[in-house]
Order: C-alpha cells, then sequence, then structure tokens
C-alpha cells in the first residue's frame, strides 16, 4: 500500500470516529428517523443540541483521546495509568458518562479490580463503553509487516485488556477485540468484512456463537434483542450501516438514524468507515467545528488537526511529519 494511503485511512478512523460520535450526539436517544427527519436532503451538519454544542465530541471521543496519550506518553500499555487518567477526567464533571463506566471509575478500589467487582455485584457489565473509545488503541496495535495471525492475535488481546480496565463481563472484551482487529484489516486496505471470520475464529469460545450472530451478513437492528447500548447490537449496528452503503457520509446517517445510543454507534461506525474511505471522505462541514474538550485536564480542547497528528504518532509517522503531510482539507487548518 502506498504510504501516503495508510495514512490517509489512520487519521479517517480516528477523526472519523470523533466526528461521528459529534454528530450523533444531538440525537442520543430519539426515535428512529431523526437524522433523515432533521436532514432530509441528505446533507447533514454539526447541528448541536441535547447538552452539545455543534461538533463537541462526547466522552467517547475523551476517553478515546485518554486513551492514546497513555499509549504514546507511556510508550505502550502502562493499564495503571491510564485507569488513572480515566479517574481524572470522570473527577473533571464530565457532561457525559457511561453508568457502569461511572460507578468503576469511582468506585475507589484498585485500578485491577475495580471493574471485575462491579460485574460480580451487578451481573451486568457489557455496555458498549469499551468499544466507543477503542480507535486509538485499534490504531496502536494494528502493526505492520507481521504475520496475519501475530496481528490479529496482538491487536485483539490488547482490546482485551484495555476493555476489561472498566467492563467485567468478557463479551465486552471480545467485542472490542474484534472491532481492533477489523479496523487493522481496514487499515490495511484489506476489506473488514472480509474478516469477520477470521476475527470470530480468535473470539473466546464461550462468546463466540453470539457474537457470530450479531455479526453474520443477515442481521439487521431490527433483530437486537438489547438496546444498542450494549455492546453486540451497537458492534452489530455498525457493521451493518458498513455493509450496506458505499460512503462515509451515508453510513453514519445509517448508524444515527437506528436512534437509541446514537453517539456510541456513530462513533464505531465512524471508525470503520473513516479506515475504509479515509480522511479525504469525511466532508469539512464536519470536520472544521468539531472539537474534544478534556474535563480534568484544564482547559484543552482538541481540534481535527490536533487529531490528526495525534493518528499519525499512534501509527509510528516520523516526528516532523504534521497533518499536512496527507493533504488534508484546507478548511480544517
Amino acid at each position: 500500500m502506498n504510504p501516503l494511503e495508510r495514512r490517509d485511512r489512520v487519521a479517517g478512523a480516528v477523526v472519523g470516529s470523533a466526528v461521528g460520535d459529534a454528530l450523533g450526539a444531538p440525537f442520543e436517544f430519539g426515535p428512529a428517523g431523526a437524522y433523515t427527519a432533521r436532514f432530509p436532503d441528505g446533507v447533514g451538519t454539526m447541528c448541536g443540541g441535547g447538552g452539545w454544542d455543534p461538533g463537541e465530541a462526547t466522552d467517547d471521543t475523551q476517553m478515546a483521546v485518554l486513551v492514546a496519550e497513555s499509549l504514546l506518553e507511556r510508550g505502550g500499555l502502562d493499564l495503571p495509568d491510564l485507569f488513572g487518567r480515566f479517574r481524572r477526567w470522570a473527577a473533571g464533571d464530565p457532561k457525559d458518562i457511561g453508568l457502569q463506566t461511572e460507578a468503576v471509575l469511582t468506585s475507589g478500589d484498585p485500578w485491577d479490580t475495580a471493574a471485575a467487582l462491579h460485574f460480580r455485584i451487578n451481573g451486568r457489565a457489557a455496555g458498549n463503553g469499551s468499544l466507543m473509545r477503542a480507535v486509538g488503541s485499534a490504531v496502536y496495535f494494528a502493526g505492520t509487516g507481521q504475520p496475519e495471525a501475530e496481528a490479529r492475535s496482538a491487536t485483539m488481546a490488547a482490546a482485551r485488556r484495555i476493555a476489561a480496565l472498566t467492563h467485567g463481563d468478557r463479551a465486552a472484551w471480545e467485542g472490542t477485540a474484534v472491532l481492533h482487529e477489523l479496523i487493522r484489516v481496514a487499515l490495511s486496505g484489506a476489506d473488514p468484512l472480509g474478516a469477520v471470520a477470521d476475527a470470530l475464529a480468535a473470539v473466546h469460545p464461550d462468546h463466540r456463537e453470539r457474537w457470530a450472530g450479531v455479526l453474520t451478513p443477515s442481521w439487521h437492528p431490527d433483530r437486537a434483542t438489547e438496546f444498542n447500548g450494549a455492546v453486540w447490537p451497537c458492534l452489530g449496528t455498525a457493521l451493518w450501516a458498513l455493509r450496506t452503503t458505499r460512503s462515509y457520509e451515508d453510513a453514519l446517517a445509517r448508524a444515527i438514524d437506528v436512534g437509541g445510543d446514537t453517539d456510541t454507534v456513530a462513533a464505531v461506525t465512524g471508525a470503520l468507515a473513516g479506515a475504509v474511505y479515509g480522511f479525504e471522505a469525511i466532508p469539512s462541514r464536519w470536520t472544521t467545528p468539531l472539537h474534544v474538550p478534556l474535563p480534568g485536564y484544564g482547559d484543552r480542547v482538541l481540534r481535527t488537526p490536533d487529531l490528526v497528528t495525534m493518528a499519525g504518532r499512534l501509527d509510528g509517522w516520523r516526528v516532523n511529519e504534521s497533518p499536512a503531510d496527507i493533504d488534508p482539507p484546507r478548511t480544517c487548518t
């Protein structure tokens, strides 16, 4: 693959997830079809609403940035450091935080037992919160030059460890592992939909059958047995949106139109579609107003060029390479 093409896909995945998050946020918990009703001409904008400013990313992207920055600053996976960053963020009064994630991060329990203890007490921990923040780690652990089986095993193992920080149910670990692998495949220029079978073969046997049912080409969001705030229909809907459309824009519109947990479903869809179609496929009317505040970290706000730079560092671009090297739209400068 041409290096410029990979850079476009890498930036597309990271920015694409953030854009999906911000675009879907105003429609969260709304009815099906709300996005199309708002934009009948098909030209959606960052409209804001529901407490979110136009283009403002939610906890989904905020946590994804924390994952990425921990990986970069610590030179790899440092789980206590990452959990500490999550806790600092949660204490910073974010506008939104998942109930399960909040319970784990504010419990006061140690980083390596907090999620397991929460699961043992509540018996429910398969929310989609580990999916929503996975794009940066998926890029970081995608790697290049490894045999396929080794690369698949490495990225899926890392996904499970990160997911387990806040989600005690292995179903969430396995779903995040599948997402990691599909993004890895897409970044290589291959079809992530064609890689589902290999990813499922690497899923823990106790969870393989259920994940296979959700990720099959015949699955439709109408067949979901849980609200799409759960890990299974969230990832299933993202793959369905990617499978049934032919552009980044259309994939996001289809995902948001399902309704429910629209910011997270669109963030996961945006990561996959961005990796498939690349940064250049994301409209500048979405990337220009995009911004990611970081509660608990002062007045920091990341914008599209910051996310592109971060994406490049995650993928190992040279230090002197900047967003301009992948020729992003001039409206994003």
